[in-house]
């Protein structure tokens, strides 16, 4: 079977002069005066180069490809469950019509006409997407079609156009400093496997990318026992996770210099934390183990489930949990350490932070299947009920009011279900 050859730019002729080039080299194939893909389908389908003789676009079934095979050495397994119905895909006439129904496309800025005019970058970067979770591109099923076209690439999309302003900035000859995109999103929804999807649609696009987690920049052993001594009862404070327990001046030490990272033969190692240490309670990994980066960076990828959190009156949140008055207080110090380096920001809702529990639980399953020390479900719900004060306290204001400092035009709300995919939402 023959496959499309997916041109890496988009066509520079309209919406309505829309083309595709095919592996046989035979030229272009116009498709004037139609606002469809349809007879863009069928060309392609005599051509023999998408599924004939009954095949579909995309069918079956594929084994789940889990993040964690490349991004386990960061900070530990990411759990990425992908059903198996598979999806009943066509022609590109049908793939083209399930992009535009995603829930983020006029939210992203997005058009019918906009996606057919660049449709071929979409199929491009799904392949790549299909190699990079080990998925057969004629094998998606509905959630892996949903993740991909309707999840991650309108926000690989609209991240690349957010790069795009911020250089635009800049004069010609000037040198550019990476724009850092901070993710806020709760524990388990799936932001860890979001951003390693990006950082790799940036490499194979030519970028150079960095990613950095609020997880990277906690306390050595040491520092975090110390906190726990200071503050006796707190059951907030005990474990790693809240605010108080990040070594803040590390946090703006690294931010600079990631920001600095804009000529090409400069160079640094991005820390990372090592979860499993001292039996899960976790320590800062060995520097000689973190990764080494390379500038020029034209982004930096920060995720974190308290990005954006603001402190709030005393009253508020003593109302929710006595014990986050302490945290609260730590809270203050916060955005001059994270998010005033930010640029543009995403931020995933949830309907209901009980989610988190389940998510949570989801992973540690994941990664005692995968032969690793996992919690048990008691461990589980002791972990998780140490952050849920947290999320009932500031993700109202965060959802509401957005992060301190953020433009609205550099900034995007994603709303996604309990499966972790988008939502129309509010």
């Amino acid at each position: 079977m023959a496959a499309l050859n997916i041109i890496s730019q988009p066509p520079t002729s309209s919406f309505l002069n829309f083309k595709i080039k095919n592996s046989f080299d035979n030229g272009p194939l116009y498709v004037p005066n139609k606002p469809t893909l349809s007879s863009v389908a069928k060309q392609l389908s005599k051509s023999g180069t998408i599924a004939g003789s009954g095949c579909s676009w995309m069918q079956g079934s594929s084994t789940c490809f889990n993040a964690a095979a490349a991004n386990e050495r960061r900070r530990g397994i990411v759990y990425s469950v992908f059903p198996t119905k598979p999806a009943q895909v066509s022609s590109v006439q049908d793939l083209y019509e399930f992009i535009c129904s995603g829930p983020l496309l006029e939210k992203m800025g997005f058009t019918p006409e906009s996606v057919a005019e660049s449709v071929d970058k979409w199929l491009a970067y799904g392949l790549h997407l299909c190699r990079l979770f080990q998925l057969g591109e004629f094998e998606l099923n509905i959630p892996q079609k949903v993740r991909f076209y309707h999840y991650y690439i309108p926000v690989f999309l609209w991240c690349e156009d957010q790069i795009s302003q911020h250089m635009s900035g800049y004069k010609e000859g000037e040198d550019i400093p990476p724009l850092v995109i901070g993710f806020s999103a709760p524990q388990g929804c799936g932001k860890t496997t979001l951003v390693f999807a990006l950082d790799y649609l940036f490499k194979i696009t030519g970028r150079r990318s960095a990613t950095i987690s609020i997880d990277d920049f906690y306390l050595t052993a040491e520092g975090q026992a110390k906190l726990r001594e200071e503050n006796p009862g707190n059951a907030l404070l005990e474990f790693r996770g809240n605010a108080g327990s990040h070594d803040l001046p590390f946090s703006v030490e690294t931010l600079t210099a990631l920001k600095k990272l804009n000529k090409e033969g400069t160079k640094m190692k991005l820390p990372r934390y090592d979860k499993s240490a001292y039996s899960g309670k976790g320590d800062r990994a060995d520097p000689s183990t973190w990764p080494e980066i390379e500038g020029p960076l034209s982004v930096v990828l920060f995720e974190g489930w308290m990005l954006g959190f603001k402190p709030l009156p005393v009253e508020t949140v003593k109302a929710v949990d006595p014990q986050l008055e302490t945290v609260n207080k730590n809270l203050e110090a916060y955005y001059d350490a994270w998010d005033k380096f930010i640029g543009a920001w995403i931020v995933i809702k949830i309907k209901d932070p009980t989610c988190v529990f389940q998510w949570r639980l989801q992973a540690e399953i994941a990664m005692r299947d995968a032969g690793k020390p996992g919690m048990s479900d008691e461990e589980v719900k002791d972990f998780v009920s140490r952050y849920l004060p947290a999320y009932y306290a500031y993700l109202p204001t965060l959802y509401s009011e957005g992060p301190s400092g953020s433009d609205p035009k550099h900034y995007i709300l994603i709303e996604i279900d309990e499966g972790r995919n988008p939502i129309l939402g509010n």
